[in-house]
This record gives C-alpha cells, sequence and structure tokens, in this order.
C-alpha cells in the first residue's frame, strides 16, 4: 500500500504529529498482514516498510523493533473492539470495510484465513514473550484489556446470588474465548463462534435446574 502523502482538498498540511500517526497506521496495517503470512518469527521489517511504503527507517522511526510492532497490531485489534463483541447476548452487526467494522481483520476483513494466520502468529509471540520478561509484562497488559472487556459482560450479567466474583467470571469467559480460538487453531472444526457465544452464555446464565455456580 502507498500512504497518502496529500489532506483533501480544502485542508491545510498535514501537521507532524498527523503524519507521525499515518505513518504508523500504515505501518501496523501491513505488519498485520504480513505477520499472518510469514508468523511472528518469518515477518521481515522489510518487508512490512515495503508493503506500507516506507523505509524501514521509518518502523525504527515509531517501533523500537518487530515485537514492539506485533504489541502495536494487537493494540489495533483491541482497540478496533466494542465490549458488545465479547457479549454473548448482543447481537454485533457485520460491516463492509470501508465503515471500520467491529470484529474485522485490519487489512481484509472478509478474509479469515488472515485472521488464522495472526493467530498463529500471536501463539509464536506468546512463546517469544514467555521467555522475555519485559515482552512478558506487555503481554499481560494485552490479556488484562480481554479479560477487563470480560469484566464488563460479567457485571452486566452476573446474578447478586452467583458465589462466583466478577473478576473469576471474566477470567473463565476470556479462558473460554482463548480455548475455543487454541481448538480450532488445532483443527478441532467444531469450535466455532457458535459454539464460543454458546459456552458463554453457559457460564452467564447456567441451564434451568442447576442453579447458581
Amino acid at each position: 500500500m502507498t500512504p497518502a502523502s496529500d489532506p483533501p482538498a480544502g485542508e491545510g498540511p498535514l501537521t507532524r504529529a498527523q503524519r507521525q500517526r499515518q505513518t504508523r497506521t500504515a505501518l501496523v496495517e501491513a505488519a498485520r498482514g504480513v505477520f499472518a503470512r510469514d508468523g511472528f518469527a518469518g515477518a521481515s521489517l522489510d518487508t512490512i516498510a515495503r508493503d506500507a511504503g516506507y523505509s524501514k527507517g521509518a518502523v525504527y522511526s515509531n517501533f523500537d523493533g518487530k515485537a514492539a510492532l506485533f504489541l502495536a497490531v494487537m493494540d489495533h485489534d483491541l482497540d478496533r473492539l466494542g465490549v458488545d463483541t465479547w457479549d454473548p447476548f448482543v447481537r454485533v452487526p457485520v460491516f463492509d470495510a470501508s465503515d471500520s467494522p467491529v470484529g474485522a481483520n485490519l487489512d481484509d476483513p472478509g478474509d479469515p484465513e488472515v485472521g488464522i494466520g495472526f493467530a498463529l502468529a500471536t501463539l509464536e509471540f506468546i512463546a517469544t514473550a514467555g521467555r522475555d520478561p519485559a515482552l512478558r509484562s506487555a503481554l499481560r497488559e494485552r490479556v488484562a484489556t480481554l479479560v477487563g472487556a470480560y469484566g464488563e459482560v460479567a457485571r452486566r450479567h452476573r446474578t447478586d446470588d452467583d458465589p462466583v466474583t466478577e473478576d473469576e467470571l471474566a477470567s473463565m469467559l476470556a479462558a473460554l474465548d482463548q480455548g475455543t480460538a487454541l481448538l480450532l487453531l488445532g483443527g478441532w472444526e467444531t469450535a466455532d463462534t457458535a459454539m464460543l457465544r454458546r459456552g458463554l452464555r453457559r457460564l452467564l446464565r447456567p441451564a434451568p435446574g442447576e442453579g447458581p455456580r
């Protein structure tokens, strides 16, 4: 992709901060596609820069390295997801690519292979971060964001007589989310989105006759 260099008609030239945001966004969008295709270890900063329409120097001007860029992609994905995305009782609308859809891939909203590829790259990154204290801390912050989103869902639906705390319930919901993803990546085809939503609902509202957890 080629970065836009000219402002819309009738507007003045972009400020330095605006150009930097523009560059970072282009790099993040390109990085997600490259990570999905080549994996975390196999992804090249040269390739990411070229796909974004910049030099490799632009990458280092905005990110400390490949790990920092990967974390930025994770942040971008999390920022684009609303709390309703995690709520199994809320019907999430599907938008086209031009409408910045909830839950869409950054570079190809309609291609499930990109989502699967990036999920596999994330597994690589988790393994790398597990051996690096600084990266492990940074990854924990992103996990906390996911669990926090499920915390909002737990607050919406947890009943007062439930012995499971909101924090515990949020962790259970996030664990089911990520566990379902692992099953799907492992080839367990019935571990799909529909199953996940049913499982989340079951955790939030036990079946009739089961009583509170």
